[in-house]
């Protein structure tokens, strides 16, 4: 009988143990570099954003007030135009008598103010 070395279980630990580390340390230089990155995006976002939001948001009312009709687009249902536009449903309605909602097709025009 043929007496067998027995093979030492570092052969596989250590090639197991040389990639756990690699990744964790990968994970860790990723993760460091992330929150760096987006603190600095942040950081100019929130600078750049605050006065474009409050414009833009002066636009959009100020746009809807004046929008007497609105083109219907491939897709549009009376409901989300209702939506994008801010005028209810029941207006749009009252509005035009004689649009069905499930006839509406793209470059109709739907009236939104009298």
């Amino acid at each position: 009988m043929a007496f067998r070395r027995r093979r030492s279980p570092t052969r596989w630990l250590a090639p197991v143990a040389l990639v756990t580390c690699a990744v964790a340390v990968y994970a860790v230089v990723d993760n460091t570099l992330l929150k760096n990155d987006s603190s600095s995006k942040k950081g100019n976002e929130t600078t750049q954003r605050s006065t474009p939001a409050k414009t833009t948001t002066t636009r959009k009312s100020s746009t809807a007030k004046r929008r007497r009709s609105y083109t219907v687009k491939s897709g549009d249902t009376l409901s989300a135009i209702s939506v994008k536009t801010g005028v209810s449903l029941a207006t749009i309605e009252r509005l035009n008598p004689k649009l069905d909602a499930d006839t509406l097709h793209a470059g109709q025009k739907v009236r939104l103010a009298p």
